[in-house]
């Protein structure tokens, strides 16, 4: 695809997790905003990947696992608009006996979902175990996983650091969504963890910061620029720059927005700021 359909997507996939989240009445707008350019690079321009018939041991192909899963709302958008399950299905997101659950889970059977994140800090350990499986079937497809800057806090996540260089799990790319937002504010306030990048590249990783991570373009050549430095005995990280509630002016860089559903008055003036690019479900 050229870079002018996969910002139609992009901005379309922004607008489905807006309108899915003020439906449920629950759910995490901000980071799914922020996150969403990336889910459609990868999904549907960077990304080996097998969307129909979907297999839960991803042999074969390349794996993507969501640890900060309480974005989910636009991963899900990105899933259904690249062939996992319909669109219509975006409908029943947050309800009762729903495959698309307020957190990825998976015993609902959500093609695209391996395994149940959201529990936040665990997400990198399973992509690393992941990436190890690949090696040891000799499968030469990569593993991606994104984390949260606010999740970053947890021990377990530089536990996973030390153990993937330390095993030379170079078939692995991380990505760390740094919105420097968290639910209780600012990361800089609650527990700050700069310089990020020092810290990755100290635990023994590559790391690329991607400061326009908005842009199509330039996710693409990092995203490039990773696969380019994998192989090389080291795991990939990349620390994109995201804005916290991209596309809806009062939402942006508001840390209040990490895990609450517009109301009325708020739901018209997001979405006349989001106009449709491509079919609504």
């Amino acid at each position: 695809m050229d870079i002018q359909e996969l910002e139609k997507i992009a901005a379309q996939v922004r607008r489905d997790a807006i309108r899915m989240i003020y439906a449920a009445q629950s759910g995490h707008p901000g980071g799914a905003l922020g996150a969403a350019d990336i889910f459609v690079a990868l999904y549907f321009a960077h990304m080996r990947h097998k969307p129909y018939p979907f297999s839960m041991d991803g042999i074969g192909e390349d794996v993507f696992i969501l640890s900060n899963g309480h974005i989910c709302a636009a991963w899900y958008s990105v899933l259904a608009r690249s062939g996992y399950f319909p669109i219509e299905e975006l409908k029943t997101f947050r309800r009762i006996n729903s495959r698309l659950q307020g957190h990825p889970a998976t015993k609902e059977k959500l093609p695209g979902v391996r395994i149940a994140t959201g529990s936040l800090g665990q997400g990198l350990s399973v992509a690393i175990g992941i990436a190890l499986g690949k090696k040891l079937q000799k499968d030469p497809h990569l593993v991606y996983v994104m984390i949260g800057d606010g999740e970053s806090n947890e021990g377990q996540i530089w536990e996973a650091a030390l153990f993937a260089a330390h095993h030379r799990v170079d078939n692995l790319i991380a990505i760390t969504d740094r919105n420097y937002k968290q639910i209780d504010g600012d990361t800089r306030d609650v527990l700050n963890t700069d310089p990020l990048e020092e810290k990755w590249r100290a635990f023994g990783w590559e790391t690329l910061s991607l400061y326009e991570a908005h842009s199509l373009p330039a996710i693409l050549s990092t995203l490039r620029e990773a696969v380019s430095l994998s192989g090389k005995g080291k795991p990939v990280m990349i620390i994109a720059y995201t804005t916290m509630g991209k596309g809806v002016d009062f939402m942006e860089n508001d840390y209040r927005w990490h895990g609450k559903a517009p109301a009325p008055p708020e739901y018209e003036r997001a979405i006349a700021q989001l106009p449709p690019t491509l079919q609504d479900f």
